[in-house]
């Protein structure tokens, strides 16, 4: 796969804007291992292998197990999640796929319960902000590193 354009060279300006939203998003005080499950759980719907090799190699560096990286994706089956957890991954589920998924009015309910409205915002908009990574990463074709000793 050949990359293509690098966005942050073609507009500077717009792109600086969208680092500066991922940057709140870093610091809005949600949990950091909350942040790397919705991101890995996003980009594995996306379809974004730069996204899910980043974000895993991330969540790892921060403590996260490999067990439970590799059962993001079927984290409905496994009793590894906490209650918020599984219900933050339900609402990353229904914002990246929201053409097709309810964000429906009791998911909705379940989220204030565990994370509240200051939290549930700063989770939708992290939710969002890793949807608009994953459309970037694509669009351009950014290549994840490759590990050539493997």
């Amino acid at each position: 796969m050949q990359s293509r354009l690098h966005y942050h060279e073609a507009e500077p300006e717009i792109m600086k804007a969208v680092f500066k939203l991922n940057q709140a998003v870093q610091a809005s005080g949600l949990d950091p291992k909350l942040l790397h499950l919705i991101k890995l759980r996003a980009s594995q719907i996306n379809g974004c292998s730069y996204c899910v090799e980043l974000h895993s190699r991330e969540a790892r560096a921060d403590g996260e197990t490999e067990q439970r990286l590799y059962l993001v994706s079927a984290w409905k089956e496994s009793p590894l999640f906490t209650p918020a957890e599984r219900t933050a991954l339900a609402w990353t589920e229904a914002l990246t796929l929201i053409a097709s998924e309810d964000a429906s009015d009791a998911l909705y309910a379940e989220v204030l319960e565990h994370f509240g409205p200051a939290d549930l915002t700063r989770l939708s908009v992290a939710i969002s902000m890793i949807n608009t990574w994953n459309r970037l990463a694509i669009s351009s074709r950014m290549i994840h590193p490759v590990n050539q000793a493997a």
